[in-house]
């Protein structure tokens, strides 16, 4: 176990194999990223080792020390890698399943205008599916999401967004949860394991919605439902990838009642009963924004009713 400084160049252009148990330390492993990208001239000689780029585990959960590393378990997102050494990287690491080449902005939707082109990163090579786990107490909930087309957010210590969601969810739980903007869908789908028997998701953005789709089908049996109908192929939505009007991407049948949308919060009224009194969490971007958050809240209590909360 060689522990670099992350601030600095590679000592030398060399680095650690493998263990015999086919793991290696994550540092040794972008000692192997750094040389490979450097002998094809995407960083300079005094570049630092943080330059190679940021990475995301596969899967990913809270950890309280640098991992050692499996064969496939790495997502090198960068800013600096070009494609050519990304294919190299694939074929020559084996901890890395895939490599994207990022930007300075959050892959996703710029706007709510459906005519306004949305941003995304660009996956060089491999495969940029991973999961996250969130620990429930019906069991390991597991979260898939495209990471060169769905922004990050890696599971922290303690897990404050689930505790929030637990606490307003409560026991017995409540009858209807709405994950405003469920991203790939862990708050909703968090909420539906808690017992609470009509949730929705929704999100503007087209590889939200699908994912939180593709999610409720992977966790579905810690919920009190049927079959999970999948209405829309990932392919069909990216022709339309911000919707403003609600439409739904997936629902259960069974004694619980889970649905999936893409549309425009501001437009759920349209799909949520005037009398449902639900628990929405707004999950959004800009939670510093006090004005922003407050506006939102006030419009969703006159359009929707029921209790609102940033998680």
């Amino acid at each position: 176990m060689r522990v670099l400084d992350k601030r600095s160049p590679l000592p030398s252009l060399e680095y650690g194999k493998p263990c015999s148990c086919g793991k290696r330390f994550i540092d040794e492993v972008f000692a192997h990223m750094y040389v490979i990208m450097q002998e094809e001239g995407d960083l300079a000689p005094r570049d630092p080792l943080i330059a190679v780029g940021s990475p995301l585990i596969h899967p990913g959960m809270a950890m309280d020390r640098p991992p050692f590393l499996p064969a496939k378990s790495l997502l090198l997102l960068s800013g600096r890698v070009r494609e050519k050494a990304a294919r190299r990287i694939i074929i020559e690491v084996p901890e890395v399943r895939g490599v994207v080449k990022s930007a300075d902005y959050i892959p996703g939707l710029v706007s709510l205008d459906p005519d306004e082109s949305p941003r995304v990163y660009t996956l060089l090579a491999g495969c940029d599916v991973r999961a996250d786990i969130y620990p429930l107490a019906t069991g390991p909930l597991v979260v898939y999401k495209q990471q060169s087309l769905i922004h990050v957010e890696f599971p922290r210590a303690g897990y404050p967004k689930l505790r929030s969601v637990a606490a307003h969810v409560g026991t017995p739980p409540v009858p209807f949860f709405v994950d405003a903007c469920s991203g790939p869908g862990t708050l909703g789908l968090a909420a539906a394991c808690l017992g609470v028997p009509h949730v929705i998701l929704n999100d503007a953005w087209y590889a939200s919605a699908f994912w939180s789709a593709f999610n409720l089908n992977v966790n579905h049996v810690y919920m009190d439902t049927g079959e999970v109908h999948i209405l829309r192929t990932l392919e069909d939505m990216a022709r339309q990838p911000v919707v403003r009007d609600p439409v739904k991407i997936a629902e259960t049948s069974g004694r619980q009642m889970i649905e999936v949308y893409q549309g425009d919060l501001r437009h759920l009224d349209q799909v949520i009963p005037r009398d449902a009194h639900p628990v929405a969490a707004l999950d959004i971007f800009n939670k510093d924004n006090k004005k922003e958050v407050s506006d939102l809240i006030s419009e969703w209590r006159v359009r929707i009713g029921g209790e609102a909360f940033i998680p």
